[in-house]
């Protein structure tokens, strides 16, 4: 038992894995938390889309040798800012704000990717990220702007509480409902960007709903939906990011998997709410 420990841990004696792990950890914590709001509001295609509308601002960046990063936040928050924009009047729903934004981000990222000759080696790690690739400065770049985003998100419960679960009741209130929309649209984006290194544009979205959605089938409160989506999203980074070591795989998509699976166990077991529950309460019916 000693051994198969030891031979389990023996990938944390170098520097890269330990900045890996501490990434893997941090963005499964941080989408987790903010996801909460997105499966709450039914929209998970927004983290979706969000993640595939950074393509343009990393295509653009890479063109002009700057840093990837940069480039992809300014393409994020243009895209938030956009939605929050268009819908802000009510002439057109927020879903169809990010569909439209969403489809002409994509293909200008793909215009411009395309022009790339060598974007297949350069900028593959965007989209399906390169956890082991994470450097001390992208490790306190995770750790700055993931405790902004926390922190945020704790001082603004309350409006981002009420706008999710009743817009209605928040304009009655006199809270500055399009203010509030933004600003977690533009949380969102944050999230995402820092997740890129970790998990990819292709996968964060599921890292965004799948924790958040097995907590949801578990609690009903809110505070402890969040705690423990984030507990969920931690774990799944854990020990996904040990399989995808010994078992020589991409590490987000076994973060990933690893979510999906507590998300089925949770589907099938979850008390009240379980498919298994559901069963056994029709047939004692």
């Amino acid at each position: 038992m000693v051994e198969i420990i030891d031979g389990l841990l023996t990938p944390l004696t170098y520097a890269f894995i330990q900045r890996g792990l501490l990434a893997a950890l941090m963005v499964g914590v941080l989408c987790s938390v903010i996801g909460c709001y997105i499966v709450l509001r039914s929209m998970a295609f927004l983290g979706d889309a969000m993640a595939h509308a950074v393509l343009p601002g990393v295509a653009i960046a890479y063109l002009l040798g700057r840093n990837l990063t940069l480039g992809a936040l300014a393409a994020a928050l243009v895209v938030a800012l956009g939605v929050g924009l268009f819908s802000r009047r009510g002439a057109i729903k927020e879903d169809t704000a990010i569909g439209v934004l969403f489809a002409a981000a994509l293909s200008i990222g793909v215009v411009l990717i395309s022009s790339i000759r060598t974007y297949a080696v350069d900028l593959s790690h965007i989209l399906f990220g390169n956890v082991l690739g994470v450097s001390s400065l992208d490790l306190w770049l995770t750790a700055g702007l993931g405790a902004v985003i926390l922190i945020s998100i704790l001082v603004f419960y309350r409006p981002f509480l009420v706008i999710s679960f009743d817009p209605v009741l928040a304009t009655t209130l006199r809270m500055r409902v399009g203010f509030f929309n933004n600003l977690l649209l533009v949380l969102l984006a944050l999230t995402i960007v820092i997740s890129m290194q970790t998990v990819g544009v292709g996968l964060v979205a599921a890292m965004l709903v799948t924790p958040a959605a097995t907590a949801f089938l578990l609690v009903r409160r809110l505070p402890i939906m969040m705690a423990l989506a984030g507990l969920i999203g931690g774990f799944s980074s854990l020990i996904g990011f040990f399989a995808s070591y010994h078992l020589n795989v991409a590490s987000g998509a076994a973060i990933v998997l690893t979510a999906t699976l507590l998300f089925l166990l949770a589907f099938l077991f979850a008390p009240q709410r379980g498919l298994v529950w559901d069963l056994s309460r029709r047939d004692s019916a």
